[in-house]
């Protein structure tokens, strides 16, 4: 399965409220509690910092916001986005092999990466959630084919 394809999956599968292909971002300037607040209005693990909603500079998840809350107590909430997030952002494109940034999301122990085009604007971002929801449906039609194979239809 291809990255488009989870993205095509996810078309039917958006938070109540939410299309599924909308891109949730925030500005590197936003505090540490605009982006908590964000996190836990959407109920999303993560959300991609960009100075134009196009292009990601960062990437801040909810691990960020409670590591950097632990280290720096309830000051650290006047923070700027960009002191905390994860700068060396890790994307992907529609051609990639699911199970490729499954591997590279475990490896790494990230849960979301943004897909880009040839020109780094984000297309969707796909979760681990989504690459492991793509893998099973993957297996189950697999397993669907092999058993006809055996039952003969």
């Amino acid at each position: 399965m291809l990255v488009n394809q989870l993205l095509s999956m996810k078309g039917t599968s958006g938070k109540p409220g939410m299309a599924a292909a909308t891109i949730i971002t925030i500005k590197p300037e936003a505090t540490l509690a605009e982006a908590a607040k964000l996190l836990s209005e959407l109920r999303i693990g993560a959300v991609v910092v960009s100075e134009d909603g196009k292009t990601p500079v960062g990437i801040l998840s909810e691990r960020d916001v409670v590591w950097k809350l632990g280290h720096g107590g309830a000051e650290a909430l006047s923070q700027p986005v960009s002191d905390v997030m994860t700068k060396e952002v890790q994307t992907c494109v529609t051609g990639d092999d699911a199970m490729v940034i499954l591997e590279r999301m475990t490896a790494g122990r990230f849960r979301h990466l943004p897909v880009v085009d040839e020109n780094g604007h984000m297309l969707g971002v796909v979760s681990i959630g989504d690459a492991v929801s793509g893998r099973l449906k993957e297996l189950a039609a697999e397993k669907e084919a092999l058993t006809g194979m055996i039952m003969g239809s």
